[in-house]
């Protein structure tokens, strides 16, 4: 793909970047167009940018804030990373924002922060931002601008936030209100640090707050804000924690680049994804803390072939703008707390900035991704995942056999008992309770999409269609190339919770997916592979026991019945849909569809395909042979491996 020509990039360094072809110099010019787009939209002061594009919950003023500090952020990157040598207009907007938006009688001035509000998220931004530009920026505020701006801190002085992420947004802020001199609370610092390590679960892992809540907030904010706190805290001001942190991200680092397709892209799963390039906030933090396991050409290949991977895609638009969505505008993605400037936390991902020029990872050759090597696997117990890169095509996949963004479960006897095991959970999220994801499909996500809930989701089938769903998932394994969960079904009309079990197995760009399903009579189990979408329809074929859909660019989607699906002629079709899925306006999904159960517990066996290699499901269904004995699952594969499930 072709580099949009309005963001004005250097040439392509082959030499240095063999594989990316870009340079600090690209991440400078893609920042300065980034920010020079925002002037047209800032109110007269400068405090506040007001952005095109639908307003969030919190207001059109707290959404004008949000502008001015995310934003903020990327510029602080920028001025320091430069050392200050940057177009003075740059340094003298951000100061005019900071005097015009703490002062009430401006007419632009920020919302007080109170308790649980957006501005606290913020804040934080502007925190760091202050001290990552302190000569440029703070020390040269006026007094009076300065206890202003301290007054307008000191609402997180005493005060509460929502109990996860946020937690660490105060301690940022106040541990900045310390280092100016101004009063704060070393309680709500402590309480905030304590907090978070109750969500650490070990290998490089935190929950995002109490439950399974795994996604990219655990290395844009679980990971970050502890170490940019520690910067702020400055050398022996941390009480020792910053070598714990930097511990725990080297070890979420070791993993993390097989997230990452080989044409940039992150596996497309959790929430906030307008975020985008924020993904790789963890990676640059790596190097700035001195505390990362990858080599520095491996992190600026990784950083620099997924910014790149969006520039190519329309990110920033023609104006400039990052909008609602992955590549173009998208609003079933987000959330109801995203305005039109929320995006803009994508500023994380050039905190590498921060790095001087001569830094290593600016000079080093580019090194290879894990899948761009070979096929990689990889078991990530902590939230119940498996990781799968392919290396002819380039893709990940990303199979969830942990991850719900559900409260936790209360503690339950077996399901048998009668036991709710979805008590207190709340509704399922298509971007957390899909059975897989990848760098090269996003989830069927709009409205009337998810009333069908087809894609990759197991379900049960009441009379009218209604399809149960996949709330609180209960993990049960995960090792090697196997995972395996069980979650629990209802129908409409039926208070029972039915069991279904599911072990995924890997195999080359193959899941094998065993379902152990308790139905009641009459039901039907149906379930979905990956959704493909593209902006021309995808093409769609089946047969009795498999189906198939392919985007025009050869990215193919296939599900093929390998053991107990009954469905007869109507067993196997392709679900078509339209404005349903961040990757194109048209998608397509496979899926598999049994006929009515006799009621009582049964097996199905299908294997998932996802690929750019051309696909011939009839074939495949002579890959895997199955022998099912009582609840003894055992697949063979042609190679000779054998899998009990």
């Amino acid at each position: 793909m072709a580099v949009a020509p309005h963001l004005h990039l250097p040439s392509t360094d082959r030499v240095l970047s063999s594989r990316t072809g870009w340079t600090r110099a690209h991440w400078e010019a893609t920042a300065d167009r980034m920010l020079d787009a925002l002037t047209p939209y800032a109110t007269p002061g400068f405090a506040q940018y007001r952005l095109p594009g639908r307003g969030s919950w919190s207001g059109v003023v707290s959404d004008g804030l949000e502008g001015f500090a995310r934003s903020f952020l990327l510029a602080a990157f920028r001025i320091a990373g430069a050392g200050g040598a940057v177009d003075p207009a740059l340094t003298e907007r951000y100061a005019a924002g900071l005097a015009a938006g703490t002062d009430p009688a401006s007419g632009e001035a920020w919302p007080r922060l109170t308790d649980c509000s957006q501005q606290m998220v913020e804040a934080a931004s502007v925190a760091v931002a202050l001290h990552e530009t302190r000569p440029w920026i703070w020390d040269r505020l006026d007094a009076k601008v300065q206890e202003r701006v301290v007054d307008w801190f000191s609402g997180f002085v005493g005060g509460r936030t929502w109990d996860n992420n946020w937690r660490l947004f105060q301690v940022v802020s106040e541990q900045f209100l310390a280092s100016v001199g101004a009063p704060y609370s070393a309680s709500d610092i402590e309480e905030g640090l304590a907090r978070i390590e109750d969500w650490y679960v070990g290998d490089g892992w935190y929950t995002d707050g109490d439950g399974r809540n795994f996604d990219y907030y655990i290395g844009w904010a679980m990971h970050l804000y502890p170490l940019l706190w520690a910067r702020i805290a400055g050398p022996g001001g941390d009480g020792g924690r910053a070598a714990a942190y930097r511990q725990r991200l080297s070890r979420f680092l070791e993993d993390y680049p097989h997230f990452f397709g080989a044409d940039g892209a992150p596996v497309h799963q959790g929430r906030s994804l307008t975020y985008r390039f924020a993904a790789l906030a963890p990676v640059w933090m790596g190097a700035l803390a001195d505390c990362t396991p990858l080599a520095p050409g491996l992190t600026r290949r990784l950083a620099s072939g997924t910014l790149r991977h969006f520039v190519e895609r329309g990110v920033p638009d023609e104006r400039g703008l990052l909008t609602l969505g992955w590549y173009d505008t998208f609003l079933p993605s987000t959330q109801p707390y995203s305005g039109p400037a929320s995006p803009y936390w994508a500023s994380k991902g050039f905190l590498g900035l921060l790095l001087p020029p001569d830094h290593e990872v600016w000079t080093a050759r580019e090194l290879p991704l894990p899948v761009e090597e070979s096929d990689t696997y990889t078991a990530l117990p902590a939230p119940g995942w498996l990781l799968h890169g392919t290396r002819h095509d380039g893709i990940v996949r990303l199979v969830n056999h942990g991850s719900d963004h559900n409260p936790p479960a209360p503690d339950l006897p077996a399901l048998e008992t009668g036991a709710d095991p979805d008590r207190g959970a709340g509704e399922d999220d298509p971007h957390y309770a899909k059975l897989a994801y990848s760098t090269a499909t996003a989830p069927e996500s709009a409205p009337h999409a998810l009333a069908r809930d087809v894609d990759n989701h197991l379900a049960l089938l009441a009379p009218d269609g209604t399809p149960s769903r996949r709330r609180r998932i209960h993990p049960l394994r995960c090792e090697d190339r196997v995972a395996a969960s069980w979650s629990a079904a209802r129908l409409p009309g039926d208070e029972h919770p039915y069991r279904i079990e599911t072990t995924s197995v890997l195999h080359g760009p193959w899941e094998i997916r065993v379902h152990r399903v308790e139905a009641p009579e009459g039901a039907v189990v149906r379930e979905g592979g990956h959704a493909v979408a593209h902006a021309q329809s995808p093409f769609a074929s089946s047969g009795p026991d498999w189906a198939l859909a392919r985007t025009p660019d050869g990215l193919s989607s296939a599900l093929v019945a390998l053991y107990g699906w009954d469905g007869g002629a109507d067993g196997a079709a392709v679900a078509r849909d339209v404005e349903s899925n961040a990757y194109g306006p048209h998608s397509a999904v496979p899926y598999l569809r049994s006929a009515p159960r006799a009621g009582g517990r049964s097996v199905h066996v299908s294997l998932v395909v996802l690929s750019r290699d051309s696909i011939h499901p009839e074939a495949l269904r002579t890959a895997v042979r199955v022998r099912v004995d009582g609840d003894a699952v055992v697949l063979t594969f042609l190679d000779g491996r054998t899998v009990e499930a």
